[in-house]
C-alpha cells in the first residue's frame, strides 16, 4: 500500500489579507465597527485590523477566538455550549493558561481540507462576529 503526501500551500499574507478586508466589508455592510486578527496554522499573527470606532477589547477578543478556533479546529460558535456547566469542555477556559474565548465570532480556514489558520472578528453582536468571520473564510475558500 503506498501513500501519497500531498502539499497544501500554507496561509500566506496576501490570504490573510484578503480575509481582513473580506470581514472588513461584511461588517461594514452591516454597520458594525470590528476588530479582525488572522493567524497562521502555528497560531502566529499573519494579520491584524481594528476598526478606529471598535471598541478596544475588540482587538484582544478577535484574537482570543482566532487562536480558540484554530487550536480546537472548530467554529467558536459552535463551542459555546461545551464550556457550560455539564458540557464537554466545561473546565477546559481554566484548566489552560492559553488565550481561550469561546463567544462566537472564530473560525478555522482550511485549504484542500487541511487546516492552516484561522479568522477572529470582535466588535459586533456574536453572531454578526461569526457571521463576518465565516463570510471571510468561505470567499478565500473560492479564490
Amino acid at each position: 500500500m503506498s501513500t501519497t503526501t500531498v502539499a497544501v500551500a500554507p496561509l500566506a499574507t496576501q490570504d490573510a489579507e484578503a480575509l481582513v478586508d473580506a470581514a472588513r466589508s461584511a461588517a461594514e455592510a452591516a454597520g458594525a465597527t470590528v476588530a479582525v486578527t488572522v493567524l497562521d496554522a502555528g497560531g502566529h499573527l499573519l494579520a491584524f485590523r481594528r476598526d478606529d470606532r471598535a471598541v478596544l477589547i475588540a482587538g484582544e477578543t478577535s484574537t482570543r477566538k482566532a487562536y480558540t478556533a484554530l487550536q480546537l479546529n472548530a467554529p467558536t460558535a459552535d463551542l459555546v455550549d461545551a464550556v457550560q456547566p455539564g458540557g464537554l469542555f466545561h473546565t477546559l477556559p481554566t484548566a489552560l493558561d492559553r488565550p481561550l474565548l469561546f463567544i462566537a465570532g472564530g473560525v478555522p480556514v482550511h485549504r484542500d481540507g487541511r487546516l492552516i489558520g484561522a479568522i477572529g472578528v470582535g466588535g459586533g453582536a456574536p453572531d454578526q462576529d461569526h457571521a463576518f468571520a465565516n463570510a471571510a473564510a468561505e470567499a478565500l475558500a473560492r479564490r
